[in-house]
């Protein structure tokens, strides 16, 4: 009897054990959901966790956000000095780049598909990338260009007009920003609007700009007019900035927002060199050299759900010594519509 309970007990102990090795690899797979169900749930928890003051602003419960987007961008060079004895001014912009295009954002976490017809079309050749950024304590944006379209004015030896063609410009402006009153300015509200901004509050900046790229003829101008100089221009610039950013807030339960702001940054680095017909001047020496970067925004909440707005961007350089001024100026110009849900 006792060994014949033994064996029973035995027995009755072999598939408790069987279920309890499959209760806890249950519970473990339970534990540790496929990756895409992890990410999804960090992003939902960061969502809701961001350390603003409430009374200022908030989020939206919704958590998806689609806009419809038109943009229109834009490049300006206004130069004139003298160099080698030969003097010399340009008013130079590229050609006006439009795009339309739908951007779908997820718990801060977008993607955005754009179109230009024009390019579609043939009659654009340029090529542009804008990236951008807004958080609670950093921002910061990303441009490159690069464009054959640049045409305007031009006094430079036989030459009084330049064609398409004739140069070619690639250009890098990269930004970033810290935002000192955090809890209670929200840069994405006036931006992104993925956040409501309640109450009006602004913000001191500090800024980091970065502005590096090339200018030279092309062979075409060459073609077209033997006599015209080789040119070839190379800079790299940075600079340190501070400046102020302001969201008003107005309307019935704050519909309304005006956002401003401004980083006016002193280059405390550059190298910039220009060659003209082989012959090669540096500039390492003191002069006003300085870089802006401009933001202008209005958005109108129709309902929670429902928004509209438009903004610009701007970002302009200033070069001046004894011998050349230069003033860049980039824009970019959007209007949006949103939907939540």
């Amino acid at each position: 009897m006792i060994l014949f309970s033994a064996v029973m007990s035995a027995a009755s102990a072999q598939p408790a054990a069987t279920d309890s090795v499959e209760t806890e690899t249950a519970q473990t797979a339970e534990k540790k959901p496929w990756f895409g169900k992890r990410l999804v749930n960090k992003l939902n928890t960061k969502y809701f966790t961001t350390k603003y003051d409430t009374n200022y602003v908030a989020r939206p419960k919704e958590k998806w956000l689609i806009r419809l987007l038109g943009n229109q961008t834009g490049n300006y060079i206004h130069a004139k000095g003298t160099v080698h004895d030969v003097y010399s001014k340009y008013d130079l912009h590229t050609k006006t780049n439009y795009t339309v295009g739908v951007e779908v954002n997820y718990c801060d976490v977008a993607a955005t598909l754009s179109i230009n017809p024009a390019k579609i079309g043939g009659s654009y050749n340029d090529y542009e990338f804008n990236f951008e950024y807004h958080g609670q304590k950093l921002s910061f944006d990303i441009n490159y260009l690069r464009a054959t379209s640049l045409k305007g004015d031009i006094k430079l030896g036989n030459i009084d007009h330049l064609d398409e063609e004739g140069l070619r410009m690639n250009v890098v402006n990269a930004s970033a920003y810290y935002i000192f009153n955090n809890r209670k300015f929200s840069y994405p509200a006036a931006l992104f609007q993925n956040y409501y901004q309640l109450r009006s509050a602004g913000s001191w900046l500090a800024g980091l700009t970065v502005q590096s790229g090339s200018i030279k003829t092309t062979d075409e101008l060459k073609e077209r007019n033997p006599l015209a100089p080789e040119v070839h221009l190379t800079f790299t610039n940075i600079a340190l900035g501070g400046g102020y950013g302001y969201n008003f807030a107005f309307g019935k339960h704050s519909q309304w927002l005006l956002h401003l702001s401004a980083l006016p940054s002193l280059v405390v680095y550059k190298h910039n060199r220009l060659t003209v017909n082989g012959d090669k001047m540096r500039d390492h020496g003191l002069c006003f050299n300085m870089l802006f970067n401009e933001r202008v925004a209005v958005v109108y909440h129709f309902t929670p759900r429902f928004n509209a707005g438009a903004s610009l961007i701007m970002s302009n350089s200033i070069y001046n010594n004894d011998d050349i001024k230069i003033n860049q100026n980039k824009w970019l110009a959007r209007a949006f519509f949103g939907v939540r849900f």
